[in-house]
């Protein structure tokens, strides 16, 4: 890989920049805050986060990408060109960007990705599947004529594909992630105790508290809110088997999704999966109990990546050093600027 070659996991909650041979080198919320009266960007990434939900009405924080894919393009562009040139510093030499994109991507929004990333300063864009990414970056040989199985629990979507001689065999893409725990959980609080919390409460509750109930392991929070009763601050305390409704939920929703997939796959490669095991990777992957659980369903051993939030930007970054091998092709999408 050239020194001007740069990897991006764009995500729906996180873009992570990665480097062959420095690792990861970006790591910040994709998040843009927006001046509505000058309709002017102030900040993205983490200084946009710290804003949420403490500005006056006309600043207003955007996640301009759902579920995998961009839904506010000028946004997008801005956020990519801010996060390239914190980490690529050359005016003479534009880099060549590979970016990973969910599975189930349709042709007009990989076209979206793809402008979106040439203008923020890209030479040349090289699209990969996410889960084809999560495999490199995990270290597996995906050019050798063997079945992996991966589960990619992002933030926006899961991918879920089986892979063999770098191309997909079989793959399935659902729309239940990280996010979605989290606004599961919100509400599930909202419905149950009367007490409205925020994004951000939700997520450490995920984190915290969360877990399947297959794993031995209870934990208590205190969570602090505004009750719908009385529109007071108020505080309960939240156990794990409280949350065991709303998680389980949507696992099961992964594991049927997961079960399809190795319903239709070749028997070689069913084969090889089951000596091998599924691996999953993904932020939304470190669930507490979801890989126990997922084997109990799959009948499967079912282990986490070696860096489970970092393998897709790493993969990314490394598949580059593929472009001739990988089944998914080398896009120059210099030409397109002139159409815009």
């Amino acid at each position: 890989m050239a020194q001007n070659d740069i990897g991006i996991d764009l995500g729906t909650t996180t873009v992570i920049v990665a480097v062959e041979g420095k690792g990861v080198v970006l790591n910040q919320p994709s998040i843009v805050a927006v001046d509505r009266r000058k309709n002017q960007v102030l900040a993205v990434g983490e200084q946009a986060l710290a804003m949420v939900g403490r500005t006056p009405s006309y600043i207003e924080a955007i996640r301009p990408l759902k579920d995998g894919v961009i839904s506010d393009h000028k946004i997008t562009q801005e956020m990519i060109g801010r996060f390239v040139n914190l980490v690529y510093d050359s005016r003479f030499i534009k880099p060549r960007v590979a970016v990973c994109v969910p599975a189930a991507i349709t042709g007009i929004e990989s076209d979206a990705v793809v402008e979106a990333v040439v203008a923020a300063g890209a030479r040349q864009v090289y699209l990969i599947d996410e889960p084809l990414a999560a495999a490199l970056g995990s270290g597996v040989d995906i050019m050798q004529p063997r079945g992996c199985m991966i589960i990619d629990i992002g933030g926006g979507t899961t991918d879920i594909a089986v892979i063999s001689l770098g191309g997909k065999v079989q793959s399935a893409g659902v729309d239940i992630a990280g996010n979605t725990f989290d606004d599961e959980i919100l509400k599930f609080v909202r419905q149950k105790y009367s007490i409205a919390i925020g994004q951000r409460m939700a997520e450490e509750l995920k984190k915290q508290v969360a877990c399947c109930p297959c794993l031995d392991f209870s934990a208590t929070m205190d969570v602090k809110g505004r009750s719908l009763i009385t529109g007071l601050p108020q505080r309960v305390a939240i156990r794990t088997e409280d949350l065991y409704e709303p998680v389980m939920m949507l696992a099961e929703q992964i594991a049927a999704a997961a079960h399809q997939v190795l319903e239709h796959t070749p028997p070689e490669l069913a084969g090889d999966i089951f000596a091998d095991g599924v691996m999953l990777t993904g932020g939304g992957a470190m669930l507490r109990g979801l890989p126990e659980y997922l084997s109990q369903e799959l009948k499967v051993r079912v282990h986490l990546s070696p860096d489970t939030v970092n393998c897709v930007a790493l993969g990314t970054a490394k598949s580059l050093d593929m472009v001739d091998q990988l089944e998914v092709g080398f896009k120059n999408a210099t030409p397109r600027i002139g159409h815009r």
